[in-house]
């Protein structure tokens, strides 16, 4: 083996890995089976924003030719043409899965039919649903050779349509229509028939009435294909002074439109003249590009949204969110028990509502003098951000760090920093050449003339929406240290000179890096004393070189190396004399595991951190991310708690092997099964919170 070097599995690579995960859930007949087409349209969404972001990157790359060897580490162009091969291959297999699932949508009684398969009881009412509800929305237009090909918008669907004069059926012609989903929904249910429910789709709407839209003009369609275009979604931000951040990234997002072609996805059934008319006018060429042959329909995320047709029993019924009495019953704000005790919350399994409500008590809570936080994916109805403008109406000082590069959250982060500005809130648009994507609020005001302060450090964002589906953990807490060093984090985004000290967080860019490197070799250090060594990492992505380098000598000098990594993993495990004493797995289920937890054995004083940040190049050096040490032992407990369930499930945990292969972990023979996201729930609900006595106001 060459000096230095670190043996790794492509990010790219790994990824895909990952969203094959996804796609086994849609094939996993323990879920149920409604739930099993959103996991279809939660793989292609992926799917598509994995080309939108990392395949437009390594087809930027090509462009640099051998420096991009360099620079990479590896072919650009060798690596796109393995990663097509997996896709190809996924590809196949969804396919296979969307017809088994049709077929068992058939045994309950559900029919999702095509526009040659509409029964006659429906065709009057597909009729007047066309004409009243989709042809005000369809706009088609004829293509002219002589012309440019119509823009293609990135995230949309189109029929792409061959047609024949009526009066001389040598002629043909073509059109493109888009499919109008951002108006009306792409699933259309139909009346029942004798307890049957059926469904059709949009497309298959507008193929069965689309003569009615060209008769018109003599012409008949002789065939609709749908057709895809997904596009390079890299925000450009150029460096012209003259322009605000504001104005830059609002003029990015409209470029980001327009952006090059990273993939072209048509129904493989497509005539080939049409293929290559349409191929060539894009400028792709199947050679040098991502040209995919897919199946009668595309745009599968919107599957994410598939009518539950009142049927339960074919959905997830998850239970409903824990109850914590000790806040449930307080007397006075939640602020006034945070001062005497800190607070974990643990979304989905808790009400987001707790956090809201800290937010709008303090709004509203004369003691409390200002209010900082950093919001980096706002929803697009946010209380959080209107519980902020409350807040400022009722005379507190606001001061909200907007991150305005947050990947595809841009447009509604854009408008609450408008909206938040115009009520008076101090806006900062984050640090330049430094992605904020730290999730902190501070809370500070005086009770007796003495000073206070509440501090939240999470995992996940400030979005009412996603914490439902992502699980998150949100400390909130009154301990000195940390928030003095969460008050110098919103003194740096004021000031970027100043870039403060920390005696208690870790941080990115400035220590994190650095500390988390000290933890790993002191457990190498405990175990050369013979002493036990142990490191257990819970992330959504592990792919920087140099901390798998360090977890590498770790393993090799006896420490035992636990990970659950829920997307990329770049280490490669059962690697002899690299990776022998580690162990990595991945958990994909109802919830989008979400939370990043960091625990080092540290010769039996525990440390347990949890942060906003991955070990990525990027969130190490790159971004502004925080990771709090837990120090209330309670806590502290709980946390390791839930890592052991983890651990311990045996149902939807993958092992993350050398060869990607994504096997089950089973259970032993008489062991108990543990489903981890279920376990997390019951574990939760039991823990035994106190009905607290009365809080008098601090």
């Amino acid at each position: 083996m060459k000096k230095n070097f670190t043996p790794h599995i492509n990010r790219e690579i790994s990824w895909l890995s990952f969203n094959e995960r996804v796609l086994q859930e849609a094939e996993d007949k323990r879920n149920p089976l409604l739930e099993r087409l959103k996991f279809l349209g939660i793989f292609s969404n992926n799917r598509d924003e994995f080309y939108r972001v990392r395949v437009a990157t390594v087809k930027r790359l090509m462009k640099l030719g051998h420096r991009a060897i360099e620079i990479y580490g590896e072919d650009p162009e060798v690596l796109l043409k393995q990663l097509q091969n997996k896709v190809l291959a996924q590809q196949q297999k969804f396919d296979e899965l969307y017809l088994q699932i049709l077929e068992e949508l058939k045994e309950n009684n559900i029919f999702i039919v095509n526009e040659r398969e509409v029964l006659e009881e429906h065709k009057e009412y597909i009729s007047n649903f066309f004409h009243n509800e989709v042809m005000p929305s369809l706009f088609p237009i004829l293509i002219d050779a002589r012309r440019p090909f119509p823009f293609l918008k990135d995230k949309y669907g189109y029929l792409y349509i061959k047609l024949r004069s009526i009066f001389a059926p040598n002629q043909n012609k073509f059109a493109l229509i888009e499919i109008p989903t951002k108006v009306l929904s792409r699933f259309v249910i139909l009346p029942p028939v004798k307890s049957k429910k059926y469904i059709i789709l949009l497309d298959d709407v507008i193929r069965l009435n689309i003569n009615e839209i060209f008769n018109v003009f003599g012409l008949e369609c002789v065939g609709a294909y749908n057709i895809k275009l997904t596009r390079d979604a890299e925000l450009e931000i150029d460096n012209d002074l003259s322009e605000s951040i504001l104005e830059k990234v609002s003029k990015g997002l409209k470029d980001r439109q327009k952006g090059k072609p990273v993939r072209f996805v048509y129904d493989k059934d497509m005539p080939q003249d049409m293929l290559q008319f349409v191929m060539r006018k894009l400028g792709m060429t199947n050679t040098k590009d991502s040209v995919i042959p897919g199946g009668r329909y595309h745009n599968f995320k919107d599957f994410i949204n598939f009518p539950d047709l009142g049927l339960k029993h074919l959905t997830f019924q998850n239970p409903p969110p824990i109850n914590i009495p000790e806040l449930d019953e307080l007397n006075t704000p939640i602020i006034d028990y945070v001062l005497k005790k800190d607070i974990l919350f643990h979304f989905p399994y808790h009400s987001y509502n707790y956090l809201i409500k800290i937010l709008q008590e303090a709004s509203i809570d004369p003691r409390v003098q200002s209010i900082q936080i950093t919001l980096y994916r706002l929803a697009e109805s946010s209380r959080i951000a209107n519980a902020l403008i409350n807040a400022v109406k009722n005379g507190k000082k606001v001061t909200v760090v907007v991150e305005l590069q947050a990947r595809f959250d841009e447009e509604h982060n854009i408008y609450w920093a408008e909206k938040l500005k115009e009520e008076g809130a101090e806006v900062i648009y984050g640090v330049p050449g430094l992605k904020v994507h730290s999730k902190l609020f501070l809370i500070e005001g005086k009770i007796k003339n003495q000073s206070f302060r509440i501090a939240h450090i999470g995992t996940g964002n400030f979005n009412e929406k996603t914490a439902r589906v992502y699980t998150d953990l949100s400390l909130i807490t009154a301990h000195k240290g940390i928030c003095k060093d969460v008050g110098t984090i919103f003194n740096f985004y004021r000031n970027n000179l100043k870039i403060g000290e920390y005696k208690h967080l870790i941080v990115s860019p400035f220590n994190m890096r650095s500390e988390f490197i000290k933890y790993i070799h002191k457990e190498i250090k405990n175990v050369k004393r013979g002493l036990k060594g142990e490191i257990i990492l819970k992330l959504n992505n592990l792919v920087d070189k140099e901390m798998i380098s360090h977890l590498y000598k770790a393993s090799q000098e006896g420490v035992q190396v636990f990970l659950i990594v829920r997307s990329a993993c770049s280490l490669v495990t059962e690697l002899p004399n690299y990776s022998d004493n580690i162990r990595a797995y991945s958990i994909v289920d109802k919830y989008l595991e979400h939370a990043r937890i960091f625990i080092f054995h540290n010769g039996g004083n525990e440390k347990v951190f949890i942060s906003s940040a991955d070990w990525m190049t990027r969130n190490l050096d790159h971004r502004s991310e925080v990771a709090t040490p837990i120090y209330d032992e309670h806590i502290k407990k709980i946390i390791k708690d839930l890592i052991n369930i983890q651990l311990s499930g045996n149902q939807k945990v993958r092992i993350i092997d050398r060869h990607q292969t994504n096997k089950y972990k089973l259970p032993a023979p008489g062991e108990e099964i543990i489903r981890v996201q279920d376990k997390t729930y019951e574990y939760l609900k039991e823990l035994p919170y106190k009905k607290t006595a009365k809080i008098n106001l601090v």
